[in-house]
């Protein structure tokens, strides 16, 4: 898919790897210019240098305001501008897979900071750029764990759940003032981080995997380009009358099981 962002600026969290590093690299090559933010600044670095169009790449927690913040200021004073603002940075459990009477509040507090207030802090700073505008975009990386129950992950189900009904509130207050917000909401993903977990041959529930595919129609886990095509259509000049959605984009996971009986 091709759009016109020719002249756009453009903020990705978690951009690094994965499936921030596909919107980010899908943003550039429709033409925005593309600020690739991370903690990892090795890694940052080498995909803002290798980005197929204009880019940078800038060291940001999500979690910390004051970083947030600054980062913001700084694209403004770079830039001019801040037209599309995407949170994607995220993370969730790999060794606390249990139930919630088990689960530790150190790691709920590590999940919430980064997938809740790291979604608010973003759109925060960049409500307050947009609004001055009277323009932008903001597009926050969900999941379907927000959208259906999920077993051994309170904490991520929690924080995405919150990520959805906040995109919908942020859509409510800032339309008069011509910000759009909508989500997107992967399904399982193939990442490295699901590598580890399901789809690698050493992945620590790697049996479960045909197990965890029988909820999905399409019958294989989805590509981080998929999902960056779907915040691309958000971005889009074309889509200009859509706000308070959320895009699913799960091989048909939440419409139902695509079991035989």
């Amino acid at each position: 898919m091709k759009v016109d962002l020719e002249g756009q600026i453009a903020l990705v969290s978690g951009a690094a790897q994965g499936i921030g590093r596909a919107i980010a690299d899908t943003l550039a090559a429709n033409g925005a210019t593309v600020v690739y933010t991370d903690i990892n600044e090795p890694v940052l670095e080498q995909a803002a240098a290798n980005a197929p169009g204009a880019a940078h790449g800038m060291v940001m927690d999500v979690s910390d305001e004051t970083q947030v913040d600054r980062v913001v200021s700084d694209i403004v004073a770079r830039h001019g501008r801040l037209d599309i603002a995407v949170s994607n940075a995220g993370v969730n459990t790999l060794a606390h897979r249990v139930t919630i009477d088990e689960f530790p509040l150190d790691e709920w507090n590590r999940i919430h900071d980064v997938d809740s207030n790291g979604v608010f802090l973003v759109g925060r700073a960049a409500a307050r750029v947009m609004k001055k505008a009277g323009s932008g975009r903001i597009i926050n990386i969900a999941s379907i764990a927000g959208l259906v129950p999920i077993r051994l992950q309170c904490a991520f189900a929690a924080a995405k759940a919150g990520v959805i009904n906040l995109t919908k509130a942020m859509a409510i207050e800032l339309g008069n003032d011509g910000v759009l917000v909508n989500a997107v909401a992967p399904g399982s993903t193939l990442t490295d981080a699901t590598k580890k977990l399901f789809y690698g041959e050493d992945g620590a529930f790697s049996e479960k995997a045909q197990q965890l595919l029988s909820h999905v129609p399409l019958g294989r886990p989805g590509t981080v380009d998929e999902i960056a095509h779907a915040v691309l259509f958000l971005a889009a000049p074309e889509s200009s009358y859509i706000t308070g959605n959320v895009i699913t984009v799960d091989g048909g996971w939440i419409a139902g099981f695509a079991r035989d009986f």
